[in-house]
């Protein structure tokens, strides 16, 4: 039997200024900022996390922001749009928010939804969805209170070279069902209530390449560290070459790219943003690596 993931566990993708980067997530998204430490692999440059109160899987977007950075171009191989969800009837207090920060938007259909479209600072590709599954934020941040505020992903829009082997990756390897097609997409759920949305283009989009304003990556939730060793074997049965199981300190990752060009990773819900720093008191500090209380797995 296939296996299921619930859900995007988190989406990471490049930026310039950090400032910036938080002063756009933050302060006009009004996500929390839950942690700052930096790139493992690149220890100079910062990680930043954002999300809803806890970091709770399916609501994380991190950044790895370079200064000075050149600019990415969006396309085949990555996360084409993000998509937030909001409450239902928030989508136009967020659309008068935006206005008032100069943000350009533009609504669109897909699937018998509207999507409220814009791009941040950098010009990564966002967009708002009104639905009633998923909890609601408990972070009031910046003027937005929290029965309007971002409750977590909806979901993505995967801009793939290959769609079929793309859409085949979905259903076979990670447990999406297909719910149907419509104006030029197909769509797929998940089994959560957060980041459970999936949207390919039929077509494919001419590749991509990295930089500010473009998604590395986008992570996939295992519930725990056991079913995290029954994903890697599940990568490689479906003829994938998968990394290593890491340890990221907040969640262990495997890493493998999908024939689609797509880098996808695979995260443990376990252990969260509370294991170095009290969960009241998250982002306040910069977290580095062997600053961690407590162990990464159970015994």
């Amino acid at each position: 039997m296939t296996m299921q993931t619930a859900g995007i566990h988190h989406i990471t993708a490049f930026a310039g200024n950090p400032q910036e980067n938080v002063d756009f997530y933050a302060g006009v998204l009004g996500l929390r900022l839950v942690k700052k430490t930096i790139n493992f692999d690149a220890p100079e440059v910062y990680h930043l996390y954002f999300g809803n109160e806890a970091g709770s899987p399916g609501t994380i977007i991190t950044f790895f922001p370079f200064p000075g950075s050149r600019k990415g171009r969006i396309g085949g191989g990555q996360v084409g749009i993000t998509t937030y969800v909001v409450p239902t009837g928030s989508l136009g207090f967020w659309e008068n928010r935006l206005a008032s920060f100069g943000i350009e938007t533009e609504k669109v259909n897909r699937f018998s939804e509207q999507y409220l479209q814009f791009t941040d600072n950098e010009g990564l590709r966002l967009e708002l969805v009104e639905r009633e599954e998923g909890p609601d934020s408990q972070w009031a941040f910046g003027g937005i209170p929290a029965d309007k505020a971002i409750k977590g992903f909806g979901g993505a829009v995967l801009f793939s070279v290959n769609p079929a082997r793309t859409m085949d990756a979905l259903e076979r390897l990670l447990g999406l069902s297909k719910v149907g097609e419509d104006a030029g997409y197909a769509r797929f759920r998940a089994t959560g209530d957060l980041g459970n949305v999936i949207d390919v283009p039929l077509a494919a989009v001419e590749r991509g390449s990295d930089g500010a304003g473009a998604v590395h990556h986008i992570a996939w939730r295992a519930k725990d560290f056991d079913q995290h060793a029954e994903w890697r074997s599940s990568v490689e049965a479906y003829g994938y070459r998968p990394t290593p199981i890491i340890d990221r300190q907040y969640f262990n990752a495997l890493y493998f790219r999908e024939a689609g060009g797509i880098l996808f990773e695979i995260a443990t819900d376990p252990p969260g943003f509370a294991r170095d720093e009290p969960a009241e008191e998250l982002g306040e500090k910069l977290m580095l690596a062997g600053m961690v209380r407590t162990a990464s797995r159970p015994d």
